[in-house]
């Protein structure tokens, strides 16, 4: 028997291997635009539409899920589709109570390394393989967000949406978030060390619209829009560009 070791490969100089690289990184760029081309088309006929996000850890039956649940049956029966990360939880409630009302559900699904599983309650699936163009299409279809308590995944899309309505980058929407308990500290924390240090401004917390009952979110969402429509303006959908 022979005892040899088997031969590594050769090690490549970094000159060698940025070489190999660039026209892979070259390359996908074209499947980014044809992600967010197939995206769009798909998604171009659902306004309006509410994006809702919440822990993907939450069981059925669950208090959080019930009420994504009856949340997400509200706005579709009141003419919203409903547009979800697709995976379980809160994702999974949000689906479930549009899929069961008049409007459009729709799961925006990504791949991860440890797959994500499509919820059974979508009329609309769509897969992303980049998760920055899921996000843009979160917020480039919404014309309303709803934060049902939830970990960093739900932090991250809080804080982007915040962050583009603050900067102007995308349309002021109405930026919900369902029952006060859970919030109270982020939102004590937002007041009493970003306002108080001038990290944001005082009325940047007029951003933010905090509810507990599935009524007062719908009537959030009208009051917000009761003197022009769900729509973005010509000026919105320029701005929308630059997403």
């Amino acid at each position: 028997m022979s005892t040899s070791k088997k031969k590594r490969p050769p090690k490549l100089s970094p000159e060698v291997a940025e070489r190999a690289w660039s026209p892979r990184e070259s390359w996908r760029v074209f499947g980014i635009m044809a992600e967010f081309v197939e995206a769009t088309e798909r998604l171009s006929h659902i306004s309006p539409a509410v994006s809702i996000f919440g822990s993907a850890r939450t069981k059925p039956g669950s208090p959080y899920y019930l009420l994504a649940e009856q949340i997400a049956r509200k706005l579709s029966d009141a003419g919203f589709s409903v547009i979800s990360g697709g995976g379980p939880g809160i994702m999974e409630a949000a689906n479930k109570g549009a899929y069961f009302g008049r409007s459009l559900s729709i799961g925006l699904n990504i791949e991860l390394p440890h797959e994500q599983v499509s919820n059974a309650y979508q009329d609309v699936s769509h897969t992303f393989h980049h998760f920055f163009a899921r996000k843009v299409m979160f917020v480039k279809f919404a014309s309303a967000y709803v934060v049902m308590p939830g970990g960093f995944g739900t932090m991250d899309e809080l804080m982007e949406a915040l962050t583009l309505v603050q900067t102007g980058t995308s349309r002021r929407i109405p930026i919900i978030l369902v029952h006060k308990p859970f919030w109270s500290g982020l939102l004590d924390w937002f007041k009493n060390t970003l306002v108080a240090e001038g990290m944001i401004d005082a009325e940047d917390m007029n951003l933010i619209c905090v509810v507990d009952e599935p009524d007062a979110v719908v009537e959030a969402i009208f009051d917000h829009y009761q003197t022009r429509g769900f729509g973005p303006s010509a000026q919105e959908r320029e701005m929308q560009l630059n997403l």
